[in-house]
């Protein structure tokens, strides 16, 4: 479905191209499209560096499938008359990692397959050899018999139109890492994945007070203004899967593990 982010006078004017309907999957959309223009509006000063940075890489995990849709927040904002128990978490906190679980070695393959072409370490007549080798290795897939002779790694946009591929598996960490210090900065105390920092004024001006950065500081700069950390932390994904990780390692118990 086409949608976009507008801000059509730069400024006030902020609105989504988009055709709704009411379902799940429009309201995280939703979620995303306004998070393009909420950065623009926070990130609007006079400073020039400031203004670019709409178009920053770091501030993908903003706009990403937005974490914080729990239960707490859906029933803030009246979509919810009570929060459910924490067994029911775990069919949403399925999903959320069957979709973040395939972003992080898909992620990694694709970049490590174009940087090693790039450095000339795989020859061209080695491009698809090379590509289900990293396959293999990375997301333990076995080559089709019918893609032997065809360059896969072309068919995806971002190897042709060399778009690298590193921003999005840093902004699927990134993303918990940000969630993880609004929800402290909150005051919230509970399990992350049911963290909501909806209303929180002191949530909302630690992360204003990164956005305003835009690209006038370094990035490790603006990380730290609102992490207290200059570098990635991938913890935060651990915390936020501790009950889904509880709940499989109960159903596996005694099984085999690996392929």
């Amino acid at each position: 479905m086409p949608r976009r982010a507008w801000t059509s006078d730069n400024k006030d004017d902020l609105r989504i191209k988009m055709c709704i309907q009411v379902r799940d999957v429009d309201f995280v959309t939703i979620h995303h499209e306004l998070g393009h223009n909420f950065i623009n509006a926070r990130t609007r000063t006079s400073h020039t560096c400031s203004k670019m940075a709409r178009t920053m890489d770091f501030m993908k995990p903003l706009r990403h499938d937005c974490a914080g849709i729990t239960p707490e927040y859906l029933q803030k904002i009246g979509l919810l008359d009570k929060i459910p128990p924490a067994e029911a978490d775990i069919p949403f906190l399925l999903k959320q990692a069957l979709g973040k679980s395939r972003v992080l070695p898909f992620g990694l393959l694709i970049d490590q397959w174009r940087w090693r072409v790039f450095s000339g370490e795989i020859k061209p007549e080695d491009y698809n050899k090379a590509w289900w080798s990293c396959a293999e290795n990375i997301r333990a897939w076995c080559r089709p018999f019918h893609a032997a002779k065809r360059l896969r790694s072309g068919a995806k946009y971002h190897v042709a139109g060399n778009v690298p591929y590193m921003r999005y598996f840093l902004a699927d960490i990134y993303e918990f890492q940000f969630y993880r210090s609004l929800c402290r900065e909150s005051g919230y105390k509970g399990s992350l994945n049911r963290c909501t920092f909806f209303g929180s004024k002191e949530a909302g001006a630690k992360l204003n007070k990164m956005l305003e950065m835009g690209q006038s500081k370094p990035w490790p700069e603006a990380m730290e203004a609102l992490t207290g950390q200059q570098r990635g932390n991938a913890s935060a994904i651990i915390e936020y899967f501790a009950p889904l990780k509880k709940w499989l390692d109960e159903q596996n118990k005694g099984m085999k593990v690996g392929w």
